[in-house]
């Protein structure tokens, strides 16, 4: 089994200095591949050029220049370059189905975050000083850092990546031949429907509610957006006061992000300890949060009929708010270290099926947390009736793999 391990690093002043110049050189061999490719293309013999071309001229690129590209590993400019070649390819996959293709673009020093060692000992090593009780991790060209480790690492450290978050550094471990640790069995199997108004409801009728961590930040959040909409948008160098606007929108962006990832996972996990099968909906957030298409008026072009975008732009938002995906592969991830059965079903008409008499219609569902069987008067909470409808399919899914 693969699992992730994510640690706070705590490095000194010097040290910190190094990571910014090694992403700030990871983003230049970044920006400076993509504009290669681009002029290549644009040239009249449209030239297409591959990884291994680009991958081929580091040596010559590092040799020229030594004090820059030249300190950092050789691998993990290799693995900056496979990130351009993949942004690449799924590019072209989106063109050739059609879908909206969105071109690789240039990376800002602030949008460029992430730098990956594909290899434990090639220019970086995890428990570099392990003859000490403070764990470190040593880097090619900025030295041993310390890390904040709070839990164990098991199995075999693959990948080794640095990821810079607002103000703050972090060590992420991809380890593989990790072991499972299974959970006592419990017997008990639920089936969940994921709302707006409850985060979640389940089958025996309990509801966990949506603490709407944007909501609750949203007056915060809009008061520090205003004051930094007051800066230009573009300019080549940000005033003292210019730098602070952007921290502290980023710094609630990321309180934000860190509450939803903390419920995630403890909703996650009473889950996954309290039950042997979890069935929810199988959801296409992406898909559920698109904005309507517009409506052209026929008899004034250039004019457009009500389509109800502000409507669905508020439901859009509580849904990613939300963060069904993020949950759902939270979920997935907890129950295969702790031997639990997770079931996708299809969620097509969940919450207008009778659970009693089986009648499917959409005068069913009365009004969104009503429920009434037009059939035969049987009347329940719409997300519960929706939860049991998924545990129920679940149960005939097994039955059938059976």
């Amino acid at each position: 089994m693969i699992r992730a391990y994510k640690f706070l690093l705590r490095p000194t002043a010097r040290q910190t200095a190094a990571l910014v110049e090694m992403l700030r050189d990871h983003c230049s061999l970044y920006n400076g591949a993509l504009q290669e490719r681009r002029d290549a293309y644009r040239h009249t013999s449209k030239t297409s050029i591959k990884y291994g071309d680009q991958s081929a001229q580091l040596k010559e690129i590092r040799a020229f220049d030594p004090e820059r590209q030249g300190r950092w590993s050789f691998s993990s400019q290799q693995a900056t370059l496979r990130r351009l070649d993949k942004a690449f390819q799924a590019f072209f996959r989106r063109v050739k189905v059609g879908q909206t293709p969105g071109y690789p673009r240039f990376k800002g020093i602030g949008h460029f975050d992430t730098v990956t060692f594909p290899k434990d000992g090639d220019g970086c090593r995890w428990d570099s000083t392990p003859h000490e009780r403070q764990t470190r991790v040593r880097l090619q060209g900025v030295g041993h850092i310390r890390v904040h480790q709070h839990r164990a690492v098991r199995g075999r450290v693959k990948t080794i990546s640095i990821k810079r978050e607002d103000n703050r550094w972090y060590v992420l471990l991809s380890c593989d031949d990790v072991p499972a640790e299974p959970l006592p069995a419990t017997g008990a199997m639920v089936g969940i429907d994921m709302g707006v108004t409850h985060f979640l409801t389940t089958s025996d009728g309990e509801h966990v509610a949506n603490p709407r961590f944007l909501e609750a930040a949203a007056d915060e959040l809009a008061e520090a957006q205003r004051h930094l909409a007051t800066f230009p948008k573009r300019t080549r160098q940000r005033t003292k006061r210019h730098r602070a606007a952007a921290r502290k929108v980023a710094k609630l962006h990321g309180r934000i992000r860190r509450q939803r990832n903390d419920f995630h996972h403890k909703t996650a996990r009473a889950l996954v300890t309290d039950h042997d099968v979890i069935a929810h909906e199988r959801l296409n957030a992406a898909g559920m949060t698109k904005s309507p298409a517009p409506k052209p008026r026929p008899e004034q072009p250039g004019d457009f009929l009500p389509n109800g975008a502000a409507a669905k732009a508020g439901l859009n938002r509580s849904i990613l708010d939300a963060g069904w995906a993020q949950f759902l592969g939270t979920l997935a991830n907890k129950a295969e270290s702790a031997g639990r059965l997770v079931v996708p079903v299809d969620a097509r008409n969940t919450s207008r099926t009778c659970p009693e008499c089986g009648h499917v219609a959409k005068e069913n569902r009365v009004t969104q947390a009503r429920f009434q069987c037009t059939a035969c008067t049987f009347a329940a909470n719409a997300d519960h009736v929706g939860a049991t409808n998924v545990l129920n399919r679940a149960g005939l899914a097994l039955c059938a793999a059976a």
